[in-house]
């Protein structure tokens, strides 16, 4: 179905979103100062006074965003509402970024799958232009059914991936003591798009997207971003942040091993095929 055949923003879609983002506001930005709409055509949409954003995936295009300011280190939160119902072969990306071949990216993928099978969370940390760090993750919940809040921690001793406050991931800095590259000196901007992915997304490409399903959305709301800019906007208090020294105590740690140990799918430490020469440095830290 091509994009001047349907509308980018579903009147049904629409106004589910606003009676969920009714009830409660957290102290977050304005999409409208914090973010720019970079691709799609007309498909990402700002409403409710800068409170909500959407994104739509069609056969023609998906659409994505990315925020005004770049970061080095800092917490970022974001709110979302995934795909509902069939969404095999697509992708809800969110993620930071720095440019270039070299680049430093911090990612959560949200793989689409067919009605009543379950996400894949698809997490993964380049440095210096290099990935190959994949874990997967199922969900305790629904992803579709209502707003989750999904995070990530960047500061000089780690990164974490949050899901509604709960850790599932850690990514230390090993550069010290093992040489692993860390993302410690090139700033990144936050971006988040929905797109087709169905040459991979769901089961290795098997199940394709269905486009008669289109027009595909994902809900966006409560974006914190609480990092240390850079550029003109740049702020010397920076090191006073709290997240800047952030650590998991015993209970997150206890916590994510709990994720780690119940809803892991894929851990790129334990597979041993796929890397015959050894598994990478940092899969031995404790």
């Amino acid at each position: 179905m091509g994009a001047s055949s349907v509308s980018p923003l579903s009147p049904p879609f629409f106004s589910l979103l606003l009676i969920l983002i009714s009830t409660s506001f957290a102290a977050a930005g304005n999409f409208n100062n914090d973010v720019d709409i970079i691709w799609g055509d007309g498909r990402g949409k700002i409403v409710n006074n800068g409170q909500l954003l959407t994104l739509s995936l069609d056969k023609s295009s998906g659409s994505g965003f990315q925020s005004k300011n770049q970061y080095l280190f800092g917490r970022i939160d974001m709110q979302i509402k995934l795909v509902s119902g069939n969404s095999a072969g697509t992708v809800t990306a969110y993620y930071l970024s720095s440019q270039g071949e070299a680049h430093d990216e911090i990612d959560f993928e949200f793989l689409g799958n067919l009605t009543g099978d379950p996400y894949i969370v698809h997490t993964n940390v380049y440095t210096q232009g290099k990935g190959n760090r994949e874990m997967q993750f199922y969900l305790w919940f629904d992803p579709t059914k209502d707003f989750h809040t999904y995070s990530i921690l960047w500061n000089p001793s780690h990164i974490v991936f949050y899901v509604d406050g709960t850790p599932i991931r850690e990514f230390k800095n090993l550069a010290a003591t093992k040489g692993v590259p860390y993302p410690n000196n090139q700033a990144m901007r936050m971006y988040s798009s929905l797109w087709d992915a169905e040459d991979w997304a769901t089961r290795g490409g098997l199940v394709k997207t269905d486009w008669s399903q289109a027009p595909f959305m994902a809900g966006f709301r409560n974006l914190n971003a609480d990092g240390c800019v850079q550029g003109p906007l740049a702020s010397s208090s920076c090191g006073s942040k709290a997240w800047m020294n952030q650590a998991l105590d015993a209970e997150s740690l206890k916590k994510m091993k709990w994720v780690q140990s119940n809803y892991m799918v894929y851990n790129y430490c334990s597979d041993v095929k796929r890397f015959p020469q050894g598994l990478p440095p940092e899969c031995s830290a404790k």
